[in-house]
């Protein structure tokens, strides 16, 4: 107690010697505390771990690792598709129609190319960071991601999970390989980062044979990925998937705010598609080819398979022989046979899973 009382005496001496300088030391370091824990917070989200490397050095590491690579040369107007002309008829029943292919082309425009493309757009319209495209095999998903990037100019980042498998290994490198990326992307925006099979990284269960691949090294990372993107910050992330219900709804549903349906094409847009890639790969369309009839026999198919089959009937002899045999729809029926279609048990799988996202219920 007498020792208390000494330190209590030897305090009260120094606090009437130097009154106002005690008083701003302790409310000096009480400030300084309070600065460093918000410096420590914000250190860990805003550290550059690269502040000693140029762009230009980033940017040919990742073009080295393949991470950043060179988008296809397509138009989004190489997207053939026709609107769905049942689609008010079918309402009326209470029966909601499927998107046709000129609905995913209005959509992709309004939430990628615009925003990306513009400045001002971006400024002005809602806020979309994050895009999926969800449909079967061949309708054309990948091909909508290089379109947006030529549109806009964007740079075109590729973080499938079989694309970064094995590339910068461990937890660190994950975190360095996300800033080298995100870094390089805001930097030289436009920028659109696409994960393609994107259900991969939220499996619900990973099959034994992918698990060497570490597919859902992306999952706890993406959400932080996406607050740190700030509104003027032109960088898309555009996921692709043909099984989207392989993955956990809930933690899907949080990465990615809009999701777009793309389906096999309608009877019109068939047509359409029919009649425009026999044309584009040289063939002639006369009244000797039943176009309509192809279209009704090919329900199912998607734009990959008609590609595909054109591909195969018209090589460079049947083109010459045109002039004296024209061509017709059995030439490519028989092509087409062999293939299978996207059958309505799958599209119906599609319409279901939608129907429990928080978009597909609204």
């Amino acid at each position: 107690m007498r020792q208390e009382l000494k330190n209590l005496k030897l305090a009260v001496d120094r606090e009437k010697e130097l009154p106002v300088k005690a008083g701003r030391k302790r409310g000096g370091k009480k400030k300084k505390k309070g600065k460093k824990g918000k410096k420590g917070k914000r250190g860990k989200k805003d550290r550059d771990l690269t502040a000693n490397r140029s762009i230009e050095s980033l940017y040919k590491e990742l073009v080295e690792e393949g991470l950043l690579i060179q988008a296809l040369k397509v138009n989004l107007s190489d997207y053939i598709g026709n609107c769905c002309y049942l689609g008010t008829t079918l309402r009326q029943v209470s029966i909601e129609p499927m998107p046709s292919l000129l609905d995913v082309r209005q959509l992709i425009t309004l939430y990628g190319v615009l925003p990306l493309g513009s400045p001002t757009v971006h400024e002005k319209a809602p806020l979309v960071k994050s895009l999926l495209l969800a449909g079967p095999s061949g309708v054309g998903k990948k091909m909508l991601v290089h379109a947006i990037c030529t549109e806009t100019g964007a740079n075109l980042f590729n973080l499938s999970a079989s694309n970064i498998a094995g590339k910068y290994p461990g937890r660190s490198g994950l975190q360095m390989m996300l800033h080298v990326v995100f870094k390089v992307a805001r930097q030289l925006q436009p920028s659109v980062v696409w994960i393609g099979e994107t259900e991969k990284t939220f499996y619900k269960k990973v099959p034994s044979n992918e698990k060497k691949m570490e597919p859902k090294r992306l999952k706890k990372q993406l959400p932080r990925i996406l607050k740190l993107l700030k509104p003027d910050d032109r960088v898309l992330i555009v996921g692709t998937t043909q099984r989207p219900f392989d993955a956990e709804l809930q933690s899907f549903c949080k990465v990615y705010q809009k999701i777009i349906l793309v389906p096999r094409p309608d009877y019109a847009s068939r047509y359409v598609l029919w009649k425009h890639i026999i044309q584009r790969n040289g063939g002639v369309v006369t009244n000797a080819l039943n176009i309509s009839c192809l279209a009704k026999v090919t329900d199912g198919f998607t734009q990959g398979h008609i590609v595909q089959v054109v591909r195969s009937v018209l090589t460079d002899r049947r083109i010459r022989q045109q002039i004296h045999k024209p061509l017709s729809a059995v030439e490519f029926i028989t092509a087409i046979a062999s293939m299978d279609p996207v059958y309505q048990e799958e599209e119906e799988s599609f319409k279901d899973w939608y129907a429990k996202t928080p978009l597909g219920k609204k």
